[in-house]
């Protein structure tokens, strides 16, 4: 889908997200599904200072404390790492490591098994990591590795992917693991789970016809929003435009904080769906 160039809601993008507002308020149970890194919070070189946008919080919280509406986090981090970023009490629910880890509102923490195959390509894939030096750039994950390059000089960034892509990619291509370019860096991940895996579970749980939207930012996340398409409103979030399958995008802050908010005032407020309207701010 094609979106003008200066981002926001248009009038198209609007219409869907009013309709899901409407919705939204005209129920007892919704599902917000959101990114983290890039989507609530800006990249940062150290992971443990991405802190969410400020204003975030609060109206995430009170979409929490409504009783009305499911969050989910869906992240490629450990679950465990983007807990204490979020800071919100009760914790939300959050899946990790693009869908093969899930962290419950209660602490207890499920991790999907790998094949042996998979875990002998990981192994192959470290490997390779190693033979490039490239060890102090890459992120040792259950079920996957992450090569980083964001806030490099370009020369050095194109020189670090052009090396581990070269590696990468024979094996991911004789393996079946994934690989998967994100902003600032190359992931190669295992194929036993993806977010869009972790979507259809949590609509496995959910009413059929529950309202429900998923927020993401990178490549990494269209997984997500081709499952979410199917039954609810998948949502681009990040400062320029980029081809995707999302049907809305939004620009962080602003868009995503007004967004969240009429989310918010749905889920707080007991209105039928013909009543409830978001106010666009011109």
């Amino acid at each position: 889908m094609q979106f003008p160039r200066e981002g926001g809601l248009n009038s198209q993008a609007k219409s869907q997200v009013d309709a899901l507002l409407r919705a939204v308020a005209g129920t007892n149970e919704s599902l917000l599904m959101l990114d983290y890194d890039g989507t609530l919070a800006p990249f940062c070189s150290d992971p443990d200072e991405a802190l969410p946008y400020p204003g975030l919080l609060p109206v995430i919280q009170a979409i929490a404390n409504s009783g009305r509406s499911r969050v989910v986090i869906i992240s490629g981090r450990n679950a465990h790492d983007i807990a204490p970023l979020l800071d919100l009490v009760p914790r939300p629910e959050i899946w990790g490591l693009h869908g093969l880890q899930r962290l419950f509102p209660n602490g207890n923490c499920e991790l999907l098994p790998l094949q042996k195959q998979t875990v002998a390509a990981l192994a192959e894939a470290e490997c390779k990591v190693r033979a490039e030096k490239l060890d102090p750039a890459a992120e040792f994950k259950a079920g996957s590795i992450a090569v980083h390059w964001r806030g490099l000089p370009q020369s050095q960034a194109r020189s670090i992917r052009s090396r581990i892509l070269s590696r990468w990619e024979p094996l991911a291509n004789s393996s079946g693991l994934h690989l998967l370019e994100f902003d600032g860096g190359l992931e190669i991940c295992a194929p036993e789970a993806d977010k869009g895996d972790a979507v259809l579970t949590i609509f496995s749980e959910m009413y059929p016809h529950t309202p429900a939207a998923y927020l993401g930012d990178d490549t990494t996340d269209e997984r997500a929003f081709e499952a979410i398409n199917r039954r609810g409103l998948s949502i681009l979030v990040r400062p320029e435009w980029r081809p995707t399958s999302a049907r809305v995008w939004l620009k962080p802050p602003g868009d995503l904080l007004e967004f969240l908010s009429g989310w918010m005032e749905a889920s707080q407020d007991r209105m039928t769906k013909n009543e409830y309207k978001l106010v666009v701010k011109k």
